[in-house]
């Protein structure tokens, strides 16, 4: 993937490489971006692009295991801020739980991703195949989050991770997700 112009590596921490750090933040400029619907030829964001527009890369790491000191883990961290678009209007002004859980499918896949790239295996973020989330505390506009996810279990085309959102801003756990991320077959054309 070629890097955009601009894009800036220097505040994000962590040990992966400047190409991986790149490739991340790359892909969330190419995830932003403005479309063209098909169905009317009209410029469209959508909601996923107008959110990622907002996620920042805080960290993009290769940690051994604390439980097992000789295996590897990715590990991702992203940082929103929460904004009244994204509230519930039903409940009392909280974070939607569907936005919730699209911040934490998009950033799920990225420390798989860091890991597979990091030790020389090839780097692919898949697509989700389980996600199964549980909601903790709420979160409301002007709430700044951590979105921390780590990778559990790789296997060839199956591959396994969690994901904690953090409430910087009230010091507390909003959402804990398990996932299972799988390598795509090819598609075969019609």
């Amino acid at each position: 993937m070629k890097p955009e112009n601009n894009i800036d590596t220097s505040q994000v921490k962590g040990n992966a490489s400047l190409e991986i750090k790149l490739t991340l933040l790359n892909s969330l400029v190419q995830l932003s971006r403005r479309d063209v619907l098909r169905s009317t030829g009209k410029p469209f964001r959508g909601f996923a692009a107008e959110f990622v527009s907002r996620m920042q890369l805080a960290e993009a790491s290769t940690l051994s295991k604390a439980e097992e000191p000789d295996k590897l883990e990715g590990r991702t961290v992203f940082e929103v801020i929460v904004d009244e678009d994204m509230a519930n209007e039903l409940e009392v002004g909280t974070m939607h739980g569907g936005c919730l859980a699209m911040l934490i499918e998009l950033c799920s896949p990225t420390p798989i991703y860091v890991l597979r790239a990091s030790t020389g295996a090839h780097g692919v973020f898949g697509v989700q195949q389980s996600l199964n989330i549980v909601f903790h505390s709420p979160a409301v506009p002007g709430d700044k989050l951590h979105i921390v996810s780590t990778t559990l279990a790789l296997g060839s085309r199956v591959r396994s991770g969690r994901c904690e959102v953090w409430n910087v801003t009230r010091h507390r756990l909003v959402a804990s997700a398990a996932y299972i991320n799988m390598v795509p077959s090819e598609s075969s054309k019609l």
